[in-house]
Protein backbone atom coordinates (compact mmCIF):
# COMPACT_ATOMS: atom_id res chain seq x y z
CA UNK A 1 0.00 0.00 0.00
CA UNK A 2 1.13 3.45 -0.99
CA UNK A 3 0.17 6.33 0.55
CA UNK A 4 -1.01 9.09 -1.74
CA UNK A 5 -2.77 11.76 -0.07
CA UNK A 6 -5.56 12.68 2.74
CA UNK A 7 -8.87 13.03 3.01
CA UNK A 8 -9.76 17.02 3.56
CA UNK A 9 -13.05 17.37 2.31
CA UNK A 10 -16.87 15.25 2.04
CA UNK A 11 -20.00 16.47 0.70
CA UNK A 12 -23.28 14.82 -0.54
CA UNK A 13 -26.04 16.08 -2.29
CA UNK A 14 -29.36 15.10 -0.86
CA UNK A 15 -30.91 16.56 -3.82
CA UNK A 16 -29.15 16.38 -7.48
CA UNK A 17 -28.12 19.85 -8.31
CA UNK A 18 -29.58 21.49 -4.54
CA UNK A 19 -26.20 22.82 -2.08
CA UNK A 20 -23.86 20.89 -0.81
CA UNK A 21 -24.06 18.82 2.61
CA UNK A 22 -20.72 19.10 4.31
CA UNK A 23 -19.98 16.48 6.44
CA UNK A 24 -16.99 15.46 8.46
CA UNK A 25 -17.39 11.65 8.19
CA UNK A 26 -20.09 8.59 6.05
CA UNK A 27 -20.59 5.77 5.57
CA UNK A 28 -20.33 4.57 1.60
CA UNK A 29 -22.65 1.35 0.33
CA UNK A 30 -22.10 0.18 -2.95
CA UNK A 31 -24.55 3.25 -4.03
CA UNK A 32 -21.94 6.06 -3.35
CA UNK A 33 -22.30 7.68 0.03
CA UNK A 34 -25.53 7.40 1.97
CA UNK A 35 -28.29 9.67 1.21
CA UNK A 36 -26.18 10.99 -1.89
CA UNK A 37 -28.42 12.38 -4.43
CA UNK A 38 -31.52 10.40 -3.81
CA UNK A 39 -33.96 13.06 -4.97
CA UNK A 40 -33.81 15.23 -8.36
CA UNK A 41 -36.30 17.65 -9.88
CA UNK A 42 -36.94 16.79 -13.87
CA UNK A 43 -38.12 19.38 -16.69
CA UNK A 44 -41.61 19.77 -17.81
CA UNK A 45 -41.08 17.86 -20.86
CA UNK A 46 -38.22 16.04 -20.79
CA UNK A 47 -38.75 13.04 -18.91
CA UNK A 48 -37.96 10.96 -22.15
CA UNK A 49 -34.61 12.81 -22.64
CA UNK A 50 -31.30 11.76 -22.70
CA UNK A 51 -30.70 14.55 -19.40
CA UNK A 52 -34.10 15.18 -18.19
CA UNK A 53 -32.68 16.69 -14.76
CA UNK A 54 -33.57 20.51 -13.48
CA UNK A 55 -30.23 21.62 -12.88
CA UNK A 56 -27.78 24.51 -11.54
CA UNK A 57 -27.09 25.12 -15.46
CA UNK A 58 -30.97 25.95 -16.07
CA UNK A 59 -31.54 27.43 -12.51
CA UNK A 60 -28.18 28.82 -11.18
CA UNK A 61 -29.95 29.66 -7.79
CA UNK A 62 -30.66 25.72 -7.20
CA UNK A 63 -27.34 26.29 -5.50
CA UNK A 64 -28.89 28.60 -2.78
CA UNK A 65 -31.73 26.05 -1.94
CA UNK A 66 -29.90 23.91 0.75
CA UNK A 67 -31.26 20.04 1.92
CA UNK A 68 -30.80 18.23 4.94
CA UNK A 69 -32.24 15.16 6.73
CA UNK A 70 -34.50 14.80 9.04
CA UNK A 71 -32.64 12.10 11.08
CA UNK A 72 -28.85 12.22 9.56
CA UNK A 73 -27.66 9.23 11.34
CA UNK A 74 -31.03 7.70 8.74
CA UNK A 75 -30.43 9.45 5.29
CA UNK A 76 -31.98 6.45 3.11
CA UNK A 77 -35.09 6.63 5.52
CA UNK A 78 -34.99 9.94 6.71
CA UNK A 79 -37.63 12.72 5.87
CA UNK A 80 -35.55 15.41 3.44
CA UNK A 81 -36.12 18.88 4.18
CA UNK A 82 -34.66 21.79 1.86
CA UNK A 83 -34.18 25.39 3.05
CA UNK A 84 -35.28 27.56 -0.14
CA UNK A 85 -33.53 30.89 -0.61
CA UNK A 86 -36.63 32.94 0.93
CA UNK A 87 -35.89 31.20 4.35
CA UNK A 88 -39.00 28.72 4.39
CA UNK A 89 -37.97 25.08 4.83
CA UNK A 90 -40.24 22.28 2.48
CA UNK A 91 -40.31 18.27 2.43
CA UNK A 92 -38.38 17.23 -1.28
CA UNK A 93 -41.47 15.46 -1.95
CA UNK A 94 -43.91 18.62 -1.21
CA UNK A 95 -45.06 19.43 -4.63
CA UNK A 96 -45.00 23.61 -3.30
CA UNK A 97 -41.34 23.16 -4.13
CA UNK A 98 -41.58 21.60 -7.37
CA UNK A 99 -43.99 24.78 -8.44
CA UNK A 100 -41.08 26.83 -6.97
CA UNK A 101 -38.38 25.74 -9.60
CA UNK A 102 -40.76 26.11 -12.24
CA UNK A 103 -44.17 24.95 -14.14
CA UNK A 104 -44.30 21.36 -14.68
CA UNK A 105 -41.12 20.36 -12.92
CA UNK A 106 -41.76 17.60 -10.76
CA UNK A 107 -39.43 15.54 -8.16
CA UNK A 108 -38.45 11.74 -8.58
CA UNK A 109 -36.83 10.17 -5.93
CA UNK A 110 -33.86 6.94 -6.41
CA UNK A 111 -32.77 5.05 -3.41
CA UNK A 112 -29.60 3.81 -5.43
CA UNK A 113 -28.82 7.82 -6.34
CA UNK A 114 -29.79 9.72 -9.32
CA UNK A 115 -26.20 10.11 -10.70
CA UNK A 116 -24.70 11.37 -14.20
CA UNK A 117 -22.11 8.61 -14.87
CA UNK A 118 -20.46 6.95 -11.53
CA UNK A 119 -21.64 6.86 -7.76
CA UNK A 120 -18.50 8.58 -6.46
CA UNK A 121 -15.96 11.35 -6.94
CA UNK A 122 -12.61 12.34 -6.29
CA UNK A 123 -11.08 15.49 -6.85
CA UNK A 124 -7.41 16.88 -5.44
CA UNK A 125 -6.42 20.15 -4.22
CA UNK A 126 -3.86 20.14 -7.01
CA UNK A 127 -5.85 20.11 -9.57
CA UNK A 128 -8.27 22.69 -8.46
CA UNK A 129 -4.78 25.12 -8.13
CA UNK A 130 -3.65 23.80 -11.43
CA UNK A 131 -6.86 24.56 -13.24
CA UNK A 132 -6.83 27.90 -11.18
CA UNK A 133 -3.63 29.19 -12.60
CA UNK A 134 -4.48 27.57 -16.58
CA UNK A 135 -7.68 29.93 -16.33
CA UNK A 136 -6.29 32.92 -14.52
CA UNK A 137 -8.48 32.47 -11.60
CA UNK A 138 -6.53 31.19 -8.79
CA UNK A 139 -9.00 31.35 -5.72
CA UNK A 140 -11.30 28.57 -7.35
CA UNK A 141 -13.47 27.17 -4.46
CA UNK A 142 -13.17 22.81 -5.05
CA UNK A 143 -17.40 23.40 -4.35
CA UNK A 144 -17.55 24.15 -7.71
CA UNK A 145 -16.94 21.06 -8.90
CA UNK A 146 -19.29 19.24 -6.72
CA UNK A 147 -17.44 16.13 -5.89
CA UNK A 148 -17.50 13.77 -3.16
CA UNK A 149 -14.14 13.66 -1.61
CA UNK A 150 -11.14 16.27 -1.71
CA UNK A 151 -7.55 15.00 -1.35
CA UNK A 152 -4.99 16.52 -0.86
CA UNK A 153 -2.30 14.40 -2.80
CA UNK A 154 1.28 13.73 -1.46
CA UNK A 155 3.19 14.78 -4.93
CA UNK A 156 3.53 17.99 -6.18
CA UNK A 157 1.80 20.03 -8.42
CA UNK A 158 -0.34 18.77 -11.25
CA UNK A 159 -3.32 16.40 -11.76
CA UNK A 160 -2.42 13.03 -9.63
CA UNK A 161 -5.59 11.42 -9.59
CA UNK A 162 -5.51 11.00 -13.65
CA UNK A 163 -2.71 8.61 -12.77
CA UNK A 164 -4.79 6.44 -10.63
CA UNK A 165 -7.32 5.66 -13.16
CA UNK A 166 -7.89 1.64 -13.06
CA UNK A 167 -6.42 1.70 -10.22
CA UNK A 168 -7.76 0.65 -6.42
CA UNK A 169 -7.70 3.77 -3.67
CA UNK A 170 -8.47 2.88 -0.24
CA UNK A 171 -9.77 5.54 1.53
CA UNK A 172 -10.58 4.85 5.53
CA UNK A 173 -12.42 1.26 5.56
CA UNK A 174 -14.01 2.03 1.87
CA UNK A 175 -12.38 0.59 -1.44
CA UNK A 176 -12.94 2.51 -4.11
CA UNK A 177 -12.18 1.45 -7.95
CA UNK A 178 -10.74 4.80 -10.24
CA UNK A 179 -12.94 4.08 -13.00
CA UNK A 180 -12.81 7.09 -15.61
CA UNK A 181 -11.71 10.88 -16.01
CA UNK A 182 -14.81 13.13 -15.16
CA UNK A 183 -15.98 15.10 -18.25
CA UNK A 184 -17.16 18.42 -17.17
CA UNK A 185 -19.77 20.77 -18.88
CA UNK A 186 -21.29 23.92 -18.36
CA UNK A 187 -22.10 23.45 -14.80
CA UNK A 188 -18.20 24.56 -13.80
CA UNK A 189 -18.30 28.08 -14.98
CA UNK A 190 -21.10 28.84 -12.01
CA UNK A 191 -19.68 30.18 -8.91
CA UNK A 192 -22.07 28.64 -6.24
CA UNK A 193 -21.73 31.11 -3.88
CA UNK A 194 -21.92 34.62 -6.07
CA UNK A 195 -23.63 32.56 -8.86
CA UNK A 196 -21.52 34.12 -11.64
CA UNK A 197 -20.87 32.71 -14.83
CA UNK A 198 -16.85 32.36 -15.90
CA UNK A 199 -16.83 30.87 -19.15
CA UNK A 200 -12.97 30.82 -18.98
CA UNK A 201 -12.88 27.94 -16.59
CA UNK A 202 -14.43 25.52 -18.91
CA UNK A 203 -12.50 26.74 -21.90
CA UNK A 204 -9.12 25.59 -19.72
CA UNK A 205 -10.69 22.33 -18.80
CA UNK A 206 -11.63 22.02 -22.48
CA UNK A 207 -8.61 23.37 -23.50
CA UNK A 208 -5.51 21.81 -21.34
CA UNK A 209 -7.39 18.82 -20.03
CA UNK A 210 -9.44 17.03 -22.83
CA UNK A 211 -12.36 18.75 -21.08
CA UNK A 212 -12.01 16.14 -18.03
CA UNK A 213 -11.16 17.17 -14.63
CA UNK A 214 -10.86 14.55 -11.54
CA UNK A 215 -12.38 11.19 -11.52
CA UNK A 216 -14.62 8.92 -11.15
CA UNK A 217 -15.15 5.76 -9.36
CA UNK A 218 -17.11 3.00 -7.75
CA UNK A 219 -17.20 1.06 -4.63
CA UNK A 220 -15.53 -2.48 -4.40
CA UNK A 221 -15.84 -2.80 -0.96
CA UNK A 222 -18.01 -0.65 1.47
CA UNK A 223 -16.45 1.49 4.20
CA UNK A 224 -16.71 4.46 6.20
CA UNK A 225 -14.74 7.67 5.44
CA UNK A 226 -13.43 10.67 7.39
CA UNK A 227 -11.86 13.99 6.91
CA UNK A 228 -8.49 13.64 7.73
CA UNK A 229 -8.27 9.71 6.57
CA UNK A 230 -5.26 8.63 4.72
CA UNK A 231 -5.59 7.38 0.79
CA UNK A 232 -3.85 4.71 0.34
CA UNK A 233 -3.05 2.69 -3.47
CA UNK A 234 -3.09 -0.72 -3.98
CA UNK A 235 -0.38 -2.37 -5.38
Amino acid sequence: MTVVGRVVAVWRYPVKSMAAERLDDVEVSWHGLAGDRRWAFVRDGQARSGFPWLTIRERPDMARYRPRFAEPARPNASLTLVRTPSGGELDAADPALAAELGPGVRVIKQDRGVFDTMPLSLLTTQAVAGLGRMAGAAALAAERFRPNLLVEATSGPGFPEDTWVGRVLRVGSLRMRVDQRDQRCVMVTIDPVTLARNPAILRAIARERDARLGVYGSTVAPGRVAVGDPVELEP
